[in-house]
């Protein structure tokens, strides 16, 4: 394993976060400083709490994961799809680097961005909610799943994308109404029947359900269920990327 080609490639990247510290940091807290102040203010004087739960306190499970899946694959995709733009992508294909080394820079610095935001929006949080925290190891394992897992989800889109647009067209135009309809903003027991039934089909869901258990202890989806759908589709992506790199697909095209 050449850690040393890990390590630059993973310096590098963050040191693109430094360069772009207002979008890359400050951008994605004030806006949800702004969903706190809309949902949490206006909607929640008028919603008191949610199964036990004051609806400020129990929206933010949600809005971290809806901020953390957007910055994990906006890292992961632009990381990747950046020297391919530039041409300089096939500069590491040739160096003597396994793909997989390239992949744990990548994918390590697109994870570590999301977490890195998740946290501050969580302690950003605390301004405006209590929070308490009852499952504090899952609450971990959940945060560093769902990082790894979309920032892997991030690269395969660079791979895969062409263009600016469709660069952006799953983190834009995808990801957002999935979140918001996954449960983030209200519990689906809240639903009729028939659409409770459709919200589990929902991927994100699984996610926001169970790091919401691993915060207040409650939940829409059976927590180990949640666990193992974000399993199931860290190995679907692993396994995708497996045959990327055996075929050069848009890689050494």
């Amino acid at each position: 394993m050449n850690f040393e080609a890990i390590k630059s490639i993973y310096f590098f990247e963050m040191a693109r976060t430094r360069r772009t510290l207002l979008q890359s940091v400050v951008s994605p807290v004030i806006s949800t400083s702004l969903y706190f102040i809309v949902f949490g203010a206006a909607i929640g004087s008028r919603i008191q709490q949610v199964e036990g739960v004051s609806y400020g306190a129990f929206i933010t499970p949600g809005l971290i994961m809806l901020t953390l899946l957007g910055q994990c694959i906006s890292n992961g995709s632009f990381g990747i799809y950046f020297p391919k733009f530039t041409g300089t992508i096939y500069e590491v294909l040739s160096a003597p680097v396994a793909m997989t080394e390239i992949l744990l820079g990548y994918v390590g610095a697109a994870a570590t961005k999301g977490l890195m935001i998740g946290v501050i929006i969580l302690l950003t949080a605390n301004v405006f909610v209590d929070i308490r925290i009852e499952h504090p190891v899952m609450m971990v394992l959940f945060f560093l799943l769902t990082a790894i897992t979309f920032s892997l989800f991030g690269f395969m889109i660079g791979i895969w994308a062409t263009n600016f647009e469709q660069l952006n067209l799953i983190p834009m135009l995808v990801v957002p109404p999935l979140t918001f309809l996954g449960g983030s903003f209200y519990s689906i027991n809240m639903l009729p029947p028939f659409w409770q039934a459709v919200s589990h089909f929902n991927p994100v869901l699984y996610l926001v359900s169970g790091f919401r258990w691993s915060f207040f202890g409650i939940a829409d989806v059976n927590p180990l269920v949640s666990l193992g759908m974000i399993s199931i589709f860290l190995a679907i992506c692993l396994g995708t990327l497996a045959w990327i790199f055996r075929t050069g697909y848009r890689l050494r095209s």
